[in-house]
């Protein structure tokens, strides 16, 4: 891909940060990534944020510290200026229950971890080619 997109990251686990970071660095994505390690960062960061501040593409853990993942895509989804904002599922959780509740609420993809390189670009080069 050969635009910056501005994504933020909200995910606990550094191994997966870094992975993350190297996915978007390889893809060169990398200049916009916000990273926040549990959902009220992301709430934080988000609600700081307004017009074209807004990132473009949300990755999200479910299992997070605080806020679940299921609960902050939830919060993302009913506020009027962040629903449109694509919503990619980063997890370790393949349960159908899962997977069929983040569709229901609005997640744009959902992938389960360990996430190759390819499926993440393919998901994100989806979002952004339309």
């Amino acid at each position: 891909m050969d635009r910056e997109i501005k994504i933020i990251l909200v995910e606990d686990n550094a191994e997966d940060i870094a992975f993350t970071r190297r996915v978007l660095k390889h893809n060169e994505l990398n200049g916009n990534l916000i990273v926040a390690t549990n959902g009220k960062e992301a709430l934080e960061a988000l609600q700081s944020m307004n017009g074209s501040d807004l990132p473009e593409l949300i990755l999200l853990d479910i299992n997070l510290p605080d806020i679940s993942g299921i609960d902050l895509l939830t919060l993302i989804k009913k506020e009027q200026r962040l629903k449109d904002i694509p919503v990619v599922i980063l997890t370790g959780s393949n349960e159908d229950q899962d997977i069929q509740k983040c569709y229901d609420l609005g997640a744009s993809s959902y992938l389960v971890k360990p996430i190759s390189n390819g499926a993440l670009m393919l998901v994100v080069e989806k979002l952004f080619d339309q």
